[in-house]
């Protein structure tokens, strides 16, 4: 199970939105070509997934999303998004 952060500071949710579908096809090229430009400040939190996803493609474990969640606290767009998953 592994919960945590996606863009921040300024929610992007198409960028999650990439994550996580590279997340649930297991996809690391498509994670790869993210440029690294977008992992600004605490955007730079998605890395954190990056061995969870490789280590979980290993074991041929099926990916779940439980929730995902782009938490805003302003009207500008800012705020954190998180996304919470399992594999079994």
């Amino acid at each position: 199970m592994a919960s945590g952060g996606l863009t921040h500071y300024v929610v992007d949710e198409e960028l999650d939105r990439k994550i996580i579908d590279a997340m649930q096809s297991g996809d690391e090229a498509a994670l790869e070509a993210i440029p690294e430009n977008l992992f600004k400040v605490g955007t730079a939190e998605i890395k954190n997934w990056y061995p969870v996803i490789s280590a979980m493609n290993k074991t041929k474990l099926r990916y779940h999303l439980v929730d995902y969640v782009p938490c805003y606290r302003s009207e500008a767009g800012t705020g954190n998004a998180m996304a919470f998953v399992y594999w079994d």
